[in-house]
């Protein structure tokens, strides 16, 4: 059975910084991409950062470049989102989805979350200004 489970949202005040995991299980990890979206009410669906298992690649949202990080720890089945200088416009539900032969590109779009294999349920991120 396949599990994606994130784990790691809160309540936070600005400025400050969460880290979320997404525990994977059920699947080859090391052939996926995982991926972070992030949708808040009355929002678009965002596509917040992505990693290739395989090579390393990354793709980050702009508005969080340079202050989220994503990384995986290939032996936990792991990947996880650091995010950091927090701000009230990053409260939203998070949720990880994985995906075989997902190309890293520099341009990703809350749409293209169906191209991905995986899904799981989300953490919520609240960001008090």
């Amino acid at each position: 059975e396949v599990q994606l489970q994130a784990t790691g949202g809160g309540l936070v005040q600005a400025g400050g910084s969460l880290r979320l995991s997404c525990a994977a299980s059920g699947f080859t990890f090391d052939d996926y991409t995982i991926g972070w979206f992030r949708q808040a009410p009355g929002k678009e669906r965002e596509a917040v950062s992505c990693i290739s298992i395989s090579d390393g690649s990354t793709y980050y949202l702009d508005s969080v470049k340079g202050r989220f990080t994503i990384s995986s720890d290939n032996a936990k089945n792991t990947a996880y989102l650091q995010m950091s200088t927090l701000k009230a416009e990053d409260t939203a539900m998070y949720f990880c989805v994985a995906g075989r032969g997902i190309l890293v590109s520099s341009t990703l779009s809350g749409d293209d979350v169906y191209d991905f294999d995986y899904w799981g349920k989300g953490t919520q991120v609240t960001v008090s200004s």
